[in-house]
């Protein structure tokens, strides 16, 4: 309505219908209708160039604007083009130590944050946090931003200690700067909890984000999209935890204020169909799962342009259901095309391009084909060999994809040197006790019990379980993986009542809660050894067939693990003289182990005797 009585009667350059274009842009990039923001931005700037000089400050601030549509896009390098224009402008324009300045490397620190190269990042938040300690008095809130943005990056770097200790500079300042209900305090709150959600201290993490939704709840009113951003936070950490009712709770809740709040093509609508997606695959409901993933990928087809980052991470959320359904090229299919993506839109050393490789290397481990797994696994590798990442929580779970590998491939040696590396870097990351040493714990127990150490393996595996007793919920599916690893270890040893308990506290848990399927197949062939060292066939059989009949569902004929159930049972048959029985099976263990095992491991050897004395039955 402004904008149309401006142009009646004011002439087509006057800079009074630039501003007006201005905000009309300013509120289609809030919509994220970018390429309507940008058309009215670059009227903005084309009046902006005619009536000022080269150097004007307001020509700084248009250039500013169409770069944060850039940025919004995904095109980065166009949003730093635009920055340094307007950069420009103001290193002429301005005082070394005028606040705009201090904004405009801001800018910039967050496009290269976003890149993933975090020393520029720090560069150019270091020169604006620099000039604000010299301009602005201690409490001001532009100070507070300062803080906040280098928080961003160490937490990026994984470096969660220097991201607190920047975040809580931050917050120190809001608190005094502020009135205690202003929604900048609850943004300083969330990005506490976010940190407190990345170190697996979801207690800290809910105690942070409940600080935040309760100054949104009195600050907001009840449809805004911040308060919905709240309760995705909280159904966040819910998530994590596998309490997957409570974590539905706060994102159906937050998908209903979005629903109201936002139009029908907004990007945050896609993230809240994508984060219900991720509790369907969670609970293994795979069909739900890709229903609100593919919803999802709609609204970001058609809301972004197609090189967007977002759009990759939703291809991999749609590769990563086909991969836990076992349908490993459709997999690779969605997998590569969100590489694509990555490798177009991100610098080639980017940290989102080794999630991508790290995705693809589990097709391939999924599949058996082991040495293709470590081929991706090593570019993981090489992107966090980084100084500036070498401490990155990230780069212990790299070592742990390394471990998966050496462990199947029977290397035992060099899984244990790099699971040392991978511990090293916990130790740094988190404090003893947090979740995220228990997938290291149970590395550990599973290595250690390939190499026939059992009170080694045992104790690890129980490490492990102590840790999930304090972090997790009773019925996560992981007390039923770290179960029957336990049970595993006491039939190796020989305790078969010990072994029997914890086999039936894990099915417990993974019959009665939805988990991935091959997790309840290893339990039944847990069962199914101790019940053919017990010497009770019958049941043994039962649970062999139980659990052959999940793993020929989901892997492929030719899977190492199939071998493993092969091998089983050809020594069941042997045990009950059913020779023909025993020799169909162990022919087929030989065939994969061939195909799919290096010459020296130890399966291999094993297989091999298993034959002989079958052929010398026969």
């Amino acid at each position: 309505m402004s904008l149309k009585i401006k142009r009646k009667t004011l002439p087509e350059d006057h800079p009074h219908l630039a501003a007006s274009y201005n905000n009309i842009g300013q509120v289609c990039n809030s919509m994220s209708d970018y390429s309507k923001a940008l058309e009215f931005y670059e009227k903005d700037l084309e009046i902006t160039k005619k009536a000022l000089p080269p150097n004007h400050p307001d020509l700084a601030t248009s250039y500013i604007c169409i770069g944060q549509v850039y940025n919004n896009m995904g095109d980065y390098s166009k949003a730093l083009e635009f920055y340094e224009k307007s950069l420009k402008i103001y290193e002429k324009a301005l005082p070394p130590n005028h606040p705009n300045l201090a904004t405009s490397y801001s800018d910039i620190g967050q496009v290269y944050n976003i890149m993933g190269d975090y020393s520029k990042a720090l560069e150019f938040y270091e020169k604006s946090l620099k000039i604000r300690e010299k301009a602005l008095p201690q409490t001001h809130p532009s100070l507070a931003t300062s803080y906040n943005n280098i928080g961003q990056v160490y937490n990026n770097m994984g470096d969660y200690s220097k991201a607190l200790e920047f975040y809580e500079k931050s917050h120190q300042i809001k608190e005094k700067a502020l009135s205690p209900n202003h929604s900048e305090l609850a943004t300083s709150y969330n990005n506490i909890g976010q940190v407190y959600n990345n170190m697996g201290d979801y207690s800290k993490a809910f105690e942070f984000y409940e600080e935040a939704h309760k100054i949104y709840e009195k600050a907001l009113p009840p449809n805004h999209p911040d308060l919905a951003t709240s309760y995705n936070n909280i159904g966040q950490v819910y998530n994590n935890m596998g309490d997957y009712s409570k974590a539905f709770e706060f994102y159906e809740k937050a998908h209903q204020i979005y629903e109201k709040a936002l139009p029908r093509n907004h990007p945050n609508l896609a993230t809240s169909y994508s984060d219900i997606g991720q509790v369907y695959n969670n609970m293994g409901d795979y069909s739900k799962a890709l229903e609100f993933y593919e919803k999802s990928h709609k609204i970001y087809e058609k809301a972004l342009p197609p090189n967007h980052s977002e759009l990759a991470i939703s291809y991999n959320n749609i590769g990563q259901v086909y991969n836990n359904m076992g349908d490993y090229s459709k997999a690779l299919e969605f997998y590569e095309k969100s590489h694509k993506i990555y490798e177009k839109a991100l610098p080639p050393k980017h940290p989102h391009l080794a999630l991508s490789y790290i995705c693809i290397g589990q097709v391939y481990y999924n599949m058996g084909d082991y040495l293709k797994a470590l081929e991706f696994y090593e570019k993981v590798h090489q992107i966090y060999e980084n100084p500036l990442l070498s401490n990155h929580p990230h780069l212990a779970i790299s070592y742990l994809n390394f471990v998966a590998c050496y462990e199947k491939m029977g290397d035992y040696t060099a899984a244990l040197k790099t699971l040392q590396s991978a511990f090293k870097i916990r130790q740094q990351a988190f404090q003893q006790g947090n979740q995220a040493f228990a997938s290291t714990y149970s590395w550990f127990g599973r290595v250690h019990r390939s190499m026939k150490d059992y009170s080694k393996a045992l104790d690890n595996f129980e490490k492990c379980l102590a840790i999930y007793q304090k972090t997790l919920p009773d019925k996560h599916p992981d007390f039923g993986i770290a179960c029957s690893n336990i049970g595993d270890v006491h039939r190796l040893m020989g305790n078969y009542e010990k072994a029997l308990v914890f086999h039936q506290k894990a099915l417990n848990i993974q019959e009665n809660v939805q988990c991935n399927p091959l997790e309840c197949a290893t339990t039944y062939i847990n069962l199914g050894e101790t019940y053919r060292e017990m010497k009770d066939y019958s049941t043994a059989l039962t649970y062999y067939q139980k659990g052959l009949e999940i793993r020929e569902k989901k892997l492929t004929k030719n899977h190492p693990d199939l071998a493993v159930v092969y091998h089983n049972m050809a020594k069941l048959y042997l045990a009950t003289r059913k020779y023909s029985m025993a020799m169909k099976n162990i022919q087929q263990v030989v065939e994969i182990a061939q195909e799919k095992l290096p010459s020296n491991h130890p399966h291999l050897l094993e297989y091999e005797e298993t034959f002989e004395k079958i052929r010398k039955k026969m």
